[in-house]
């Protein structure tokens, strides 16, 4: 085993379990999820969309959803791939905003294959809470439709990095908030896709800002 590998193994082993050690202790609240279960019980695919620094808590909550997410293939990507490998995720390494990539092609067809998918459209690296091409795309060609969804907590460590990565404090209430499902239709020119663009940004800003604010009285 070279440095590196032990690297990668120890940094996300000790940290995983640092992690779920303080998430078991966490209380998760759902708001607006309807429109969620319906899809799910149709059994229809989705995408769902959400806010890189939100990742954390919604990828703990989710972890039993069979869902496959997309990973960067950075060094940081590699411990967050490892952590939510050991959390029943399929993960898929590379990024989708070019729209033509082997990670883009992967999503694609494991969505036509009736998988759910996790994408964050403003990671790996930014700029925060701005979504870029690829995800558009992927609903696109697939007809599947994007679902924003955000979480926010009671108490938190906040991590100053480019996305503000969040972590919920021991004994936090995380508040889910899904959103409604988004089509991009097949023959979408442009201005539609910008449009739609602006929209899922819209609602995603909302849902994180109902979600910070659910737990004040």
């Amino acid at each position: 085993m070279n440095r590196r590998e032990l690297r990668f193994r120890v940094g996300s082993g000790l940290g995983g379990r640092l992690l779920e050690t303080v998430l078991r202790t966490v209380r998760f609240e759902t708001h607006t999820h309807e429109a969620c279960t319906a899809e799910r019980a149709a059994g229809r695919p989705l995408i769902f969309t959400l806010w890189h620094g939100r990742l954390l808590p919604l990828s703990w909550f989710h972890r039993s959803w069979n869902l496959v997410t997309l990973i960067s293939a950075s060094g940081d990507g590699e411990y967050i791939a490892r952590i939510v490998q050991r959390w029943g995720y399929h993960v898929v390494r590379g990024s989708s905003s070019r729209g033509g990539g082997p990670a883009f092609r992967e999503l694609v067809r494991l969505l036509r294959q009736g998988r759910s998918v996790a994408v964050t459209p403003d990671g790996p690296r930014g700029p925060r809470e701005k979504i870029k091409p690829g995800v558009l795309a992927a609903a696109q060609i697939t007809g599947f439709a994007l679902l924003p969804i955000s979480a926010g907590t009671s108490s938190a460590w906040w991590f100053e990095g480019w996305d503000r990565f969040l972590v919920p404090r021991p004994f936090a209430t995380v508040h889910i908030h899904y959103g409604q499902p988004v089509y991009v239709p097949r023959d979408a020119d442009t201005t539609q896709i910008d449009a739609i663009t602006n929209q899922v940004e819209s609602e995603l800003m909302q849902l994180t800002t109902r979600a910070d604010s659910a737990h004040v009285t």
